[in-house]
């Protein structure tokens, strides 16, 4: 498999943000069991003709990225466990805006968004509870690294400068 990169070794964490005591923390979590995270650029494009030329010039002015998500519902999972959250008590704005970093394991290389979390449907499957939606870009992309110490359940970000 020399070359190839598996889709498991490029992996997702959802920013956790947990209250205790009155201090803030959030905890960058693995993205388990999803049956869906697929991303979407979305160029946005500038296109003109010119009148000495007959064909049409395009250029890619910008960007902005989505996640398309969904997943089987399990019980005890700190990240489905926030976005039902979101899905159930329809928050809003920046209730609703989460951090993902999304890792390539075998690299360590990086990188970090914000993205508003849109839900969209719950319950489309008979047998068993799914959820999905999109999360879509907040802000830019910061590139980094990223390591971990518990063999990739949670891991730490470092912007590369």
């Amino acid at each position: 498999m020399s070359g190839i990169v598996a889709r498991h070794k490029k992996v997702a964490f959802f920013g956790v943000v947990k209250t205790s005591d009155g201090t803030t923390t959030e905890t960058f979590t693995k993205m388990p069991k999803f049956t869906q995270l697929t991303t979407n650029k979305n160029p946005m494009e500038y296109s003109r003709q010119y009148v000495d030329e007959p064909f049409q010039e395009t250029d890619v002015v910008g960007y902005s990225p989505s996640i398309s998500y969904a997943f089987d519902r399990h019980r005890n999972n700190d990240v489905q466990d926030d976005i039902v959250k979101i899905h159930d008590e329809e928050l809003i704005g920046d209730d609703a805006v989460r951090n993902i970093i999304v890792v390539d394991t075998d690299t360590g290389e990086a990188v970090q968004r914000s993205y508003a979390v849109i839900p969209s449907t719950e319950g489309d499957n008979i047998n068993i509870l799914t959820y999905s939606g999109t999360f879509k870009c907040r802000g830019e992309q910061v590139i980094g690294t990223a390591t971990s110490s518990d063999d990739w359940q949670t891991c730490t970000f470092t912007e590369t400068t």
